[in-house]
């Protein structure tokens, strides 16, 4: 099971030296538009096509260490049992919005990649095929993470019921 915390962490490291990247492709595209008249060709189609890309790269992750948006306030107020409850009722609708992204994206996939749909005109066209298919795929993973949480919750392997992050404590000692 550390394999999949382990590949989690290593797409947020990608997503985030990724998200250096475009900081930088910003900075030259900036600095060539004041100081040179240049900007760098095809920087708005590069960054709005990674954004998607670098937020889906890191829901693995996100849900593993109890990182996704969350309130505490009826959960609080409730016995164990209900808390249990409202986690695992919280992960299946998790698990049913990326079960629902998959069904949604992988038919718009294989039409990109089959028609070679790309995104902007001039000097720079992006293909939409690799982010289309990236949200098909990170999605599979924010599937089977929830699936995972539920998993260690009901079988009790979860260090501190109110957060996620005793589970990846545990799984990695």
């Amino acid at each position: 099971m550390k394999a999949q915390i382990g590949g989690a962490r290593l797409l947020h490291i990608f997503s985030a030296f990724w998200t250096l990247a475009l900081a930088f492709l910003i900075f030259g595209d900036v600095f060539g538009r004041i100081l040179l008249s240049r900007p760098i060709p095809g920087t708005k189609e590069l960054l709005q096509n990674s954004v998607v890309t670098i937020t889906f790269l890191q829901i693995p992750l996100a849900i593993y260490s109890g990182s996704m948006l969350r309130t505490t306030i009826l959960s609080d107020a409730v016995p164990p049992v209900l808390r249990r409850l409202l986690r695992t009722f919280g992960s299946i609708l998790g698990l049913l919005l990326f079960l629902a992204l998959i069904w949604g994206t992988v038919p718009s996939f294989w039409d990109a990649y089959r028609v070679g749909e790309y995104e902007g005109e001039g000097s720079l066209r992006v293909p939409t095929w690799p982010v289309r298919g990236a949200i098909g795929v990170m999605s599979a993973f924010g599937a089977f993470a929830y699936a995972y949480m539920i998993w260690l919750d009901w079988t009790g392997q979860l260090l501190n019921e109110n957060e996620a992050p005793g589970a990846l404590a545990r799984l990695e000692d």
